[in-house]
C-alpha cells in the first residue's frame, strides 16, 4: 500500500515539474529579466533620445526635413477641381470618394462654381441594406456555433461606416443619388458613432428574436417575415438620425461663372443671381442620369497585393453591402502596371478612386505621403524593415482609407509623385490636397479603380477567371474605414 502512495506521490510530482516547466517555456523568467536588464546601459545617445521622446511629440522629432524641403506643390497634370468635401467622424471616406470622382463633371458641364452629392442620402442607404444583409446573414448562420469565424465577423462587422468601390456602384445603381441642397448632413451623419453603436443594439435585439423562433421552429419564410417587421423599425430609427431620402424632388442651379458677371453687366444683361435654371422635378435615378450618366459597371477594380500571385482574380467572401450583389472582386497586378494605368485615366482628366494604408508615413500637418516621412530608425536606432507582402501577412497591409487622385507629375515620361483630393476638409493637408510621392504609391497604393479603356486587354482578360476566393477575414476584406 505504502508503495503505491509512494509511486503516485512521485507521479503527481513528476507531472507538476513537467507542467511547470510546459507552463515557464517562452516566459520572461527572473533570469531573463536580469539578463536583459544587465545587457543594457543607457548611453548618451539613449539619454538624449529619452528626453527628447518624453517631452516632445514622436513625429515631431521623426519628421524627416528634407523630405518637407523638396517638396514644390507642383504637378506637370491637374485635373480641374472645386471645393473640398468633409466627411467629418465618420468613416465614410469609400463614399466620398466614390461622388468626388463624379463631382468635377457635373461642376464643369455644368459650369458650376461649386457642387456636391449629398452622402448622407446614399448613407442612408447604405445602412438600410447593411441592416437588412446582417439579419439575412442572421437567418443563413443561425445554426453556427456562436464562436464560428463567420459568424463572429458578421456580428463584428454589422452596419459599420466602411465600404469599398462596389458598395458604391451597388448603391447608386439602385437608388441614384441627389444634390447635397435636397438632403442635407446632419448631426448623426457627420458623427456616426453612437447612432452606429444604438443600431448595432436594435439589430443584435432583433436578431436574438431570430434565434429564437428558429429555435422554435420557425422555417426560412416565417424568419424573413419577422426581418421584415425588424427593419420597419431600422427604417425609423434612420429617418429620425438622417431624415427620410427623398423619391422625387424639385432642383434649380446657376449655371453661370463668376469671371462672367462683369462682362453680362456690360452687356446690360441680368445678375447672375437671376438667371437660374427653371425648377425642375427629378428622381434620384433621373438626376444621376441627366447629371452624371456615366456606366459604372465600365469600372473595374485594380489590386496589388504582392503576397498573392499576379495576373489572378480574386474575391473577398462577404465583401458587399446589399444582399445578393455582387461581392469586391479584383484582378491583382504588378504595381508598375497599376501606375501605367493610373497615369492614363489622369492624363484624360478622369479622376480616380483609390485605396491606400494610411497608417504609414503620411502628414495631415503638411499633407504629405512619403517613405521614411518619419525616420524613426534613426531617431531610435533601430531596424525596422517590413516588405509590403510581409505587411499583408502580419495583418498591416491592407486599405483603410479611400481618396482621389487628381494630378501626377511626370519627368521623362515616369511619375514622380501624384495629387491627391481628400474628404477631411480644407483645415487639413495642403487645403485638403495631398502630395503623394511615388515611393509611396509602391508601398501603401493597394487599389485602384479606373475606367476599362485605359486597361490592357491583357489585364482585362483576367476577370474572366473563375475568382479565388478570399476569406472574409482577410486583411482589407472589411472594407474602408478610415475616420
Amino acid at each position: 500500500m505504502m508503495n503505491r502512495i509512494t509511486s503516485a506521490f512521485a507521479a503527481t510530482s513528476l507531472f507538476l515539474t513537467m507542467s511547470s516547466e510546459a507552463q515557464t517555456a517562452g516566459a520572461l523568467t527572473p533570469d531573463l529579466l536580469s539578463s536583459l536588464r544587465d545587457g543594457y546601459q543607457m548611453d548618451a545617445g539613449d539619454l538624449a533620445r529619452h528626453n527628447a521622446v518624453t517631452n516632445t511629440e514622436i513625429n515631431k522629432l521623426a519628421l524627416n526635413r528634407s523630405v518637407i524641403a523638396g517638396e514644390d506643390g507642383h504637378f506637370s497634370h491637374k485635373i480641374k477641381g472645386k471645393g473640398i468635401t468633409n466627411q467629418k467622424s465618420s468613416g465614410r471616406c469609400w463614399m466620398f470618394a466614390g461622388f468626388n470622382v463624379m463631382r468635377p463633371k457635373v461642376i464643369h458641364e455644368q459650369g458650376l462654381d461649386q457642387f456636391e452629392f449629398s452622402t448622407s442620402y446614399l448613407q442612408f442607404w447604405d445602412k438600410m441594406e447593411k441592416s437588412n444583409l446582417y439579419l439575412e446573414d442572421v437567418i443563413e448562420l443561425r445554426n453556427a456555433d456562436r464562436l464560428d469565424r463567420e459568424w463572429l465577423l458578421i456580428n463584428e462587422w454589422m452596419v459599420g461606416d466602411g465600404g469599398w468601390w462596389n458598395y458604391v456602384t451597388g448603391l447608386i445603381g439602385k437608388y441614384g443619388a441627389v444634390p447635397a441642397s435636397v438632403m442635407p448632413e446632419t448631426h448623426s451623419s457627420e458623427n456616426t458613432r453612437t447612432m452606429n453603436l444604438v443600431l448595432d443594439r436594435l439589430l443584435r435585439s432583433r436578431a436574438n428574436g431570430l434565434l429564437e423562433s428558429s429555435k422554435e421552429g420557425a422555417g426560412v419564410a416565417q424568419l424573413r417575415a419577422q426581418k421584415n417587421k425588424a427593419l420597419a423599425d431600422v427604417y425609423r430609427f434612420l429617418v429620425i438620425n438622417l431624415g427620410e431620402p427623398p423619391t422625387e424632388f424639385e432642383w434649380r442651379y446657376k449655371p453661370k461663372k463668376k469671371d462672367e458677371d462683369k462682362k453680362e453687366k456690360a452687356e446690360g444683361l441680368p445678375p447672375v443671381e437671376e438667371q437660374l435654371t427653371k425648377v425642375k422635378k427629378y428622381t434620384p435615378q433621373s438626376f444621376y442620369q441627366e447629371f452624371v450618366g456615366v456606366d459604372l459597371n465600365e469600372f473595374v477594380c485594380l489590386y496589388n497585393d504582392p503576397s498573392q500571385k499576379t495576373g489572378a482574380h480574386f474575391r473577398f467572401h462577404r465583401a458587399r453591402n446589399i444582399a445578393g450583389a455582387k461581392e469586391m472582386h479584383f484582378a491583382n497586378i504588378g504595381i508598375a502596371e497599376m501606375k501605367e494605368i493610373a497615369v492614363k485615366s489622369v492624363l484624360a482628366n478622369e479622376p480616380m478612386w483609390f485605396a491606400v494604408n494610411m497608417g504609414f508615413d503620411q502628414s495631415t500637418e503638411h499633407g504629405l505621403m512619403e517613405v521614411d516621412l518619419f525616420d524613426y530608425e534613426t531617431l531610435f536606432g533601430l531596424e525596422l524593415d517590413l516588405s509590403k507582402a510581409d505587411r499583408s501577412r502580419f495583418g498591416a497591409g491592407a486599405s483603410n482609407h479611400a481618396m482621389v487622385l487628381m494630378g501626377v507629375d511626370l519627368k521623362e515620361g515616369e511619375p514622380q509623385k501624384w495629387l491627391v483630393e481628400n474628404s477631411w476638409g480644407d483645415s487639413k493637408g495642403r487645403k485638403g490636397q495631398w502630395t503623394l510621392y511615388d515611393a509611396w504609391f509602391t508601398e501603401h497604393v493597394y487599389t485602384i479603380i479606373v475606367n476599362k479603356k485605359h486597361v490592357p486587354e491583357a489585364t482585362l482578360a483576367i476577370f474572366d477567371q473563375d475568382p479565388d476566393v478570399l476569406p472574409a477575414w482577410y486583411p482589407g476584406a472589411k472594407g474602408i474605414e478610415k475616420r
